[in-house]
């Protein structure tokens, strides 16, 4: 391992285990000795066969599909280096699940992002590390510090190399209108929104597009695709009023449900994810691209071992 970061130690959850070999590998350090399985009956174990005390340990884990055991494998690995003396834990969690409840929508609803929170500070967490939060305002959730990296540079890059003529990038709803616009000023392009009025949860009804999409080659820009419903009937409208290539891209692609589906028969003509949940071959579609975030856990991960800020590495991306 490399002599610069001997006090530092990287684990991996089940969830995204190719993603964490992959920011091992840019930190020039093998990922920790660390098995977690279950019991018979479902409970969730972890041994931990290297010493932890003392040591900066980071645990890669996103909290995606199955969300609970995805999260209560980080609680209990943590739980285990706490008890091991380790000096700091930081949860990488590039996919933060529960994020879509942060607010009471409707009388006696909880607040689970909140509770997540709580959950992961008292299992031992001293820093948290994710990605495009579903709502910003999580990260105030937390009395532990939290970097709350974006992947919005990463796909304003690819399509800056992309070059797409008479582009427009498009918000599918109006809570993804920041997102959009963040993307459409590095590439140049103007923006639109579609405006969708969502009947039930994970149904959405596309109402209609504000600005100017027709002849243009328009991009939807997104923080997750989950059931596909929102990204493809933007899509399917943006093609009826004669928009002439659609692209979508997102962080996260949850893809559950018959999203799958959707999106192949769908308008959309090139989808592209980050990996901060794994696909399995099957979810591969062919007019799917994915990139990598492995870079940028990985710089953040460095600098926060190193005691040197982040705000560099924000500045860095935003300047792409």
């Amino acid at each position: 391992m490399n002599g610069t970061y001997a006090g530092m130690k990287v684990f991996a959850g089940n969830s995204n285990r190719a993603l964490a070999e992959d920011i091992a590998r840019i930190l020039g350090m093998p990922l920790g000795n660390a098995v977690v399985t279950k019991f018979s009956d479902g409970e969730i174990s972890v041994s931990l066969y290297e010493t932890v005390r003392g040591c900066d340990c980071y645990i890669i884990n996103s909290t995606n599909d199955p969300v609970n055991d995805n999260l209560m494998e980080i609680c209990i690995m943590m739980d285990a280096m706490r008890r091991a003396s380790a000096a700091r834990i930081t949860a990488v969690i590039p996919y933060y699940g529960y994020a879509r409840q942060d607010r009471k929508a409707k009388p006696r609803d909880p607040i689970t992002s909140k509770l997540v929170a709580n959950i992961l500070s008292v299992a031992g967490a001293d820093r948290i590390i994710t990605m495009d939060l579903h709502a910003a305002q999580i990260q105030g959730y937390f009395d532990i510090p939290v970097d709350h990296l974006h992947g919005q540079p990463i796909l304003t890059e690819y399509y800056l190399e992309k070059n797409i003529p008479d582009l427009v990038v498009v918000s599918p709803d109006h809570g993804s209108v920041s997102r959009a616009r963040a993307m459409a000023e590095p590439l140049d392009a103007t923006l639109a929104i579609v405006d969708k009025r969502r009947p039930k949860a994970n149904v959405s009804e596309v109402m209609n597009v504000i600005g100017e999409v027709a002849g243009k080659n328009v991009l939807l820009a997104d923080d997750m695709i989950d059931t596909a419903g929102t990204i493809c009937n933007a899509a399917g409208a943006l093609k009826k009023i004669g928009a002439k290539t659609v692209y979508a891209c997102c962080t996260h692609p949850v893809l559950s449900g018959p999203a799958l589906q959707r999106i192949q028969d769908s308008a959309i003509d090139e989808l592209v994810v980050l990996d901060t949940i794994a696909l399995p071959p099957e979810k591969l579609l062919p007019k799917m691209k994915v990139l990598s975030v492995a870079p940028l856990l990985a710089e953040s991960m460095r600098r926060i071992y190193a005691c040197e800020p982040l705000s560099g590495l924000y500045e860095f991306h935003a300047a792409k």
